[in-house]
C-alpha cells in the first residue's frame, strides 16, 4: 500500500503501523457495551472521556485503570463522532445486540494492525478445526520475529484468541475450535461500508477481506444486503447482474471526496 493511499484511509478512520492494543488487551467487548449503553448516540469524545474517567461506568478500581482502559478503547474504536467508522458503528450498534460482537470485531480489525495481521491465520482454519494456542504462538512468532519476549508473545496470543472468541469466530474457553459465525444485516452493512471506504463499489464489495469474515456465499451476502436495504440501513439494488450499494447519510461531503480519492490510488 502506498503512503498516499494509507494517509487517505487514515482520514476515513483506519489505523496502520506496527502497534496496537492487542499487545495488551482484547477488543474489550464488555467494556464497549457498557460505555455505549451509558452514553447517548450524539455523545462527543469529551462525553466518552467523562463517562470512563469521571463517572467510571466501566467500574475500574483506580483512576489510572480508567485512563488506561480509555486509551485502549479510543485506539480500538476512536470514540469520536468525527470518525466515519465509529460513527457507523454507533449507528448500527443498538439495532440488534446479537450483531454487536461482529460489529466490534470489524472496527477493531480496521483500527488495530496487530489484530488485522491474524485474520489470514484465523480464517484459514476450517470450521470445526482445533486452533491450539501453540499454533497461534507459532504464527505470531513467524510474523513478528524477535519482537516479543516469550511472555509477551503468550499474552498477545491470548488476547487475539480472546477477541476472535468473543466475536464468535472461535469457540471454547481452553480448547479453541473454528466456529461458523452467524451474520446479521447490521454486520453485513458495516462490512460492506468498510469495503466502500476502501474505494470498492458494486460486485467488488462482496468479495473483500471484510465480507470474507462471514464465510457466506454470494447469494447469502446479497440476501443479507437486501434485508439491510429494506430496513433502511443502506441502499442495495441488484438488477440484471449489476449491483449498486450506497450508504446515504454515512459520510459528509468532504469524507465522500476522500473516499473517491482512495478509489483512484493504489
Amino acid at each position: 500500500m502506498t503512503a498516499e493511499r494509507q494517509a487517505l484511509l487514515e482520514q476515513l478512520g483506519f489505523r496502520f503501523g506496527i502497534n496496537g492494543p492487542h499487545a495488551a488487551r482484547t477488543m474489550m467487548l464488555d467494556d464497549l457495551r457498557l460505555l455505549l449503553s451509558h452514553t447517548p448516540l450524539q455523545a462527543t469524545r469529551a462525553d466518552y472521556i467523562s463517562a470512563v474517567v469521571d463517572a467510571n461506568v466501566l467500574g475500574k478500581p483506580t483512576r489510572k485503570a480508567r485512563e488506561l482502559a480509555l486509551r485502549h478503547m479510543a485506539t480500538l474504536y476512536a470514540l469520536d463522532s468525527g470518525n466515519p467508522i465509529f460513527r457507523a458503528l454507533r449507528r448500527l450498534w443498538p439495532l440488534d445486540e446479537a450483531a454487536q460482537p461482529l460489529l466490534a470485531l470489524a472496527v477493531a480489525l480496521a483500527r488495530d494492525p496487530l489484530l488485522r495481521g491474524t485474520q489470514p491465520f484465523i480464517l484459514g482454519q476450517v470450521a470445526g478445526a482445533s486452533v491450539p494456542r501453540e499454533a497461534m504462538d507459532a504464527f505470531l512468532n513467524a510474523t513478528h520475529p524477535d519482537r516479543f519476549s516469550p511472555a509477551s508473545l503468550k499474552s498477545f496470543a491470548q488476547n487475539v484468541a480472546g477477541t476472535w472468541t468473543a466475536a464468535g469466530v472461535l469457540h471454547g474457553r481452553v480448547r479453541k475450535t473454528r466456529a461458523v459465525v452467524q451474520p446479521y444485516p447490521e454486520t453485513v452493512t458495516l462490512l460492506l461500508f468498510l469495503g466502500y471506504l476502501e474505494g470498492r463499489t458494486g460486485q467488488r464489495l462482496f468479495s473483500s477481506d471484510w465480507t470474507n469474515l462471514l464465510g457466506c456465499s454470494l447469494d447469502e451476502l446479497e440476501a443479507l444486503a437486501t434485508s439491510a436495504s429494506h430496513r433502511g440501513l443502506m441502499v442495495f439494488m441488484n438488477a440484471g447482474g449489476v449491483q449498486e450499494v450506497r450508504f446515504p447519510g454515512y459520510l459528509t461531503f468532504e469524507e465522500e471526496q476522500v473516499r473517491q480519492e482512495v478509489s483512484h490510488v493504489v
